[in-house]
């Protein structure tokens, strides 16, 4: 967009104004970006039996820096941050504390120069994918969003153990909110809930963990010798 200055460099009263003018309008400017929403929620932990092992976790700066911008597609929308990586950290960092004994967060991400003997596995979550639907011509706050992550369990010196992908889903439960903002965010936090509820069901069934359940002498889906 091409701004025309309309300003005249011979009086000085001249330059006052057009200099004021330039605050004005920069800061309706800077008014006019985009809606950011950062989640935030609570995220219960998961009532099952933990696995007797220990768990190496690994976030990356995409994954814990994770956002979503979203052009517009008319002039009567507004473009669109979300932004899910805090949100991530905290729900998957309270989920694997009641799926594993004990859970280690790495300072870098396992490679071949790398050996944590008390290490079972390493999990590297990733989100590969972040949509959503917002309420079309109509004043009703109800948001859909739906998350597909991947996931990859390796061993501290990064050898594959198994790869898996998994979506979810979350939708604002009312639309008696204060604003669309709220509404995002509410959606946003019940598609990670729903995450780790996933998670935690599946886990177990994914058969490349099954048969590294069993390479630890454990009985895949109970957790126990």
């Amino acid at each position: 967009m091409a701004v025309h200055w309309f300003c005249s460099m011979t009086f000085a009263n001249h330059q006052r104004w057009c200099m004021l003018f330039a605050v004005v309008l920069l800061g309706l400017l800077i008014g006019c970006g985009p809606t950011k929403v950062v989640v935030k929620g609570n995220f219960p932990a998961p009532l099952i039996e933990p696995l007797p092992l220990t768990l190496g976790v690994w976030f990356d700066t995409d994954f814990t820096q994770h956002e979503i911008f979203d052009e517009p597609t008319s002039r009567k929308e507004s473009s669109w941050i979300v932004n899910t990586g805090a949100a991530q950290v905290q729900m998957w960092d309270t989920l694997l504390a009641g799926m594993f004994e004990k859970v280690v967060h790495l300072d870098a991400k396992p490679g071949p120069g790398q050996s944590s003997p008390e290490i079972d596995a390493v999990l590297i979550p990733h989100v590969e994918e972040l949509q959503y639907a917002i309420p079309a011509q109509t004043n009703v706050k109800v948001y859909e969003i739906w998350m597909r992550y991947r996931f990859e369990l390796v061993t501290a010196k990064g050898t594959p153990i198994a790869k898996w992908s998994m979506s979810s889903y979350g939708k604002t439960p009312t639309a008696l909110l204060q604003s669309d903002q709220e509404a995002v965010n509410l959606a946003a936090v019940m598609a990670v809930r729903d995450a780790g509820a996933n998670f935690a069901t599946h886990f177990t069934k994914v058969p490349a963990v099954q048969e590294w359940l069993r390479d630890k002498g454990l009985q895949p889906g109970t957790g126990t010798p």
